[in-house]
């Protein structure tokens, strides 16, 4: 793991050095270049703007006109002087301003020519002298030149100031990288430090710091494997409590059978054998109706399931169920009603939706004292049909109401009533299959309303 930390982040803060460097390198030579180019271009003007002058005064007034041009230049202008330089036909030098100022430069390499294009003469490796030439009317030559040495001195300034701010800036860049690449792999290092301590001890119940979950993606994912873990613990909750349930539903009618056939194998009478027998094939039936509907849930709610769909008569259904349930109902002094209403046709497996509407009439005259008295009602609801079950029983406790569709689940801890505790999940899972909802609406004391929502449409 530490290995792993370190060549991450050794990974990430290398790559962000790397980019942020060439990044700032990038960026002061294309500002150097950018202020270096403008800098010349602003000499070269000077000295094409001053040229132009003098050539107008030389050919208004001569050699004097410009002499005292230069004169009055000198004396109002900055401290930066200019080359001026006269040549006459003969290429000789007629008039030069202050020679011994230029002495720095081979100005006698200038030559004669005339064009107006800047001409340089190498000195100081960097320093140069810029020249702009002209011919005049007369065929003389006139120069006007300029150092670079000003220019130079502000670029080696500005080489100076950007040279510390960028050691400063790819200082603090680099550490604030490293912190921050610190800061955004940190919650990765925290999510496989869960993981890996999930794996050694097998316990799911850690979690990974995660203070914001609507924030960066690290973040999300932290939440999102919390959320995660969460669903696993709740089923592996779920899981237990559903073995314990098995476990419970199990040993009773196991403990029976053994206890049935070892009766039967002392007594040694045929008709005790017999009816040991018979005993042990009701047993062997509960234990078998638990196990197939378990397939049945787990095949609905994975969706394999297969479901011979048709065009079903749900009042026609209804009425097959109240049937069925008449002598049960009479036993428990318990009415049950099918409300009036008109015909509704859905498409679905007849023989599963039979098993949801008894299943729920079952309950709810299983929960219901004697007197009571039980409504299924059905109607249509847009493009759904509506069928309620409602008793007037004992009623679901608010703590108990979200779980009774688990599977196993039994709201009365005591267990009083006999049953799988599986009706309710097989209900949920059929009605899921179909496409439909079920919801379930109680209060201690004030009876229960089962919802069932399916859609209406012929066969698929």
């Amino acid at each position: 793991m530490s290995t792993l930390r370190r060549a991450l982040g050794l990974r990430l803060s290398v790559w962000y050095a790397a980019v942020f460097t060439i990044s700032t390198v990038a960026l002061v030579l294309v500002t150097y270049a950018l202020l270096a180019s403008s800098l010349a271009q602003r000499d070269h003007d000077i000295i094409r703007a001053t040229l132009r002058e003098y050539a107008s005064r030389y050919e208004l007034g001569g050699l004097a006109a410009l002499s005292r041009a230069v004169e009055l230049e000198e004396r109002t202008g900055d401290q930066e002087r200019l080359f001026v330089r006269v040549l006459g036909r003969g290429a000789e030098a007629t008039f030069m301003r202050d020679p011994q100022a230029w002495g720095r430069y081979a100005v006698e390499d200038l030559g004669n020519g005339d064009s107006a294009l800047s001409e340089t003469i190498g000195h100081d490796r960097r320093a140069v002298l810029e020249v702009a030439s002209a011919r005049l009317v007369d065929g003389t030559i006139l120069q006007v030149g300029k150092t670079n040495e000003i220019r130079l001195a502000l670029l080696r300034r500005f080489e100076l100031i950007v040279g510390v701010v960028s050691i400063l800036a790819l200082t603090i860049g680099i550490t604030g990288g490293l912190v921050l690449t610190r800061s955004t792999v940190q919650p990765i290092y925290e999510l496989i430090d869960v993981v890996q301590n999930i794996i050694t001890t097998g316990r799911t119940d850690m979690r990974v710091p995660a203070p914001e979950p609507q924030g960066d993606a690290v973040q999300q994912l932290a939440a999102q494997f919390n959320a995660m873990l969460d669903r696993i613990t709740g089923l592996l909750s779920a899981m237990g409590e559903s073995l314990d349930n098995v476990a419970h539903d199990l040993r009773t009618p196991i403990t029976r059978l053994r206890a049935i056939a070892g009766r039967a194998l002392e007594s040694g009478h045929p008709d005790q054998q017999r009816e040991a027998l018979a005993d042990c094939l009701e047993e062997a039936e509960r234990i078998l109706s638990m196990v197939n509907t378990l397939m049945d849930i787990s095949e609905a709610e994975t969706g394999v399931l297969a479901l011979r769909r048709e065009d079903v008569s749900l009042r026609a259904l209804l009425g097959e169920v109240v049937e069925l349930y008449e002598d049960l109902a009479e036993a428990k002094r318990v009415a049950v009603t099918l409300e009036p209403g008109a015909e509704l046709t859905v498409s679905g497996a007849r023989d599963r939706l039979r098993q949801v509407f008894a299943n729920l009439l079952d309950n709810a005259i299983k929960y219901t004292p004697d007197s009571g008295t039980v409504r299924i009602a059905a109607w249509r609801d847009g493009d759904a049909a509506l069928v309620t079950v409602t008793d007037t029983g004992t009623g679901i406790g608010p703590e108990h109401l979200p779980r009774i569709w688990d599977r196993l689940y039994r709201a009365d801890p005591s267990r009083s009533e006999r049953g799988l505790g599986l009706g309710l999940s097989l209900v949920k899972a059929y009605v899921a299959a179909h496409g439909g909802t079920v919801e379930a609406h109680s209060a201690p004391g004030h009876g229960s309303t089962f919802t069932v929502r399916l859609p209406v449409g012929s066969r698929q």
